[in-house]
């Protein structure tokens, strides 16, 4: 087994790997709760376990499952050409992605000081599974989904969700442009559900991820604290 990680069985009859964060010095002694980070296409890569690093620093207690488990266990890269990533992609279903977080979440339950205080945050394809798991009845007290795509496509589960939802976007994405998303809150405001909406002119798609050429300093260095003030806000 890989150094920080565990192996968990998911109810489908596969095991997956994921990677865990614990709290680390002024923090450590004392769990807020916890947090499950969604990967984007490129799995649970260096930069999808420093940003599980970074929310645990905060005093939670972390964890990034590897949702390619049943095609690519241990698939990693820090880019990786479209091509070889959309087959892994279209090969997840839904409800594989509520399997895989529903395992991840009991596990989150089940250690000392987390319980039912857990949140969710999910990056790309991430974001999307973030959307999916919030509304599958599973419960967490936040939802956070940085340029999910797709997710226009399945409003009918907007009524199920059941977190606040914190929506991130990139003025300057192609892939998810405003007269796509702007779906979303629309329908958030008419199911009365709490959600927050927050989108970066002149920001690309995956404007976060600080080691690929669609990195955008400016937008990240705004979003980073608006993450941690809303897992502070509703975890504690």
């Amino acid at each position: 087994m890989k150094e920080n990680y565990v192996t968990l069985k998911v109810d489908d009859g596969t095991e997956m790997d994921a990677y865990v964060s614990k709290p680390q010095g002024g923090n450590a002694g004392a769990v807020k709760g916890g947090v499950i980070v969604l990967q984007e296409a490129f799995g649970v890569n260096d930069y999808i376990r420093r940003v599980a690093d970074r929310i645990a620093a905060e005093g939670y207690l972390v964890i990034a499952p590897e949702l390619f488990h049943r095609t690519s266990s241990g698939f990693s890269p820090v880019d990786a050409p479209m091509e070889e990533v959309m087959p892994l992609i279209q090969a997840l279903k839904n409800e594989e992605i509520e399997s895989d977080v529903r395992a991840t979440r009991e596990w989150l339950v089940a250690q000392e000081g987390v319980g039912e205080n857990i949140g969710i945050i999910g990056f790309c394809m991430g974001g999307r599974s973030a959307y999916i798991a919030n509304s599958s009845g599973m419960e967490f007290k936040a939802a956070i989904s940085l340029y999910g795509g797709g997710i226009s496509d399945m409003l009918d589960r907007v009524p199920k969700l059941s977190a606040p939802m914190l929506f991130f976007w990139g003025g300057a994405d192609v892939r998810i442009p405003r007269e796509m998303w702007s779906k979303i809150p629309a329908a958030m405001d008419e199911a009365g559900k709490a959600h927050v909406d927050v989108e970066f002119s002149g920001a690309q798609h995956a404007y976060l991820t600080d080691d690929r050429a669609s990195y955008d300093k400016n937008a990240s260095e705004l979003t980073w604290p608006m993450i941690l003030n809303f897992f502070k806000q509703k975890l504690g």
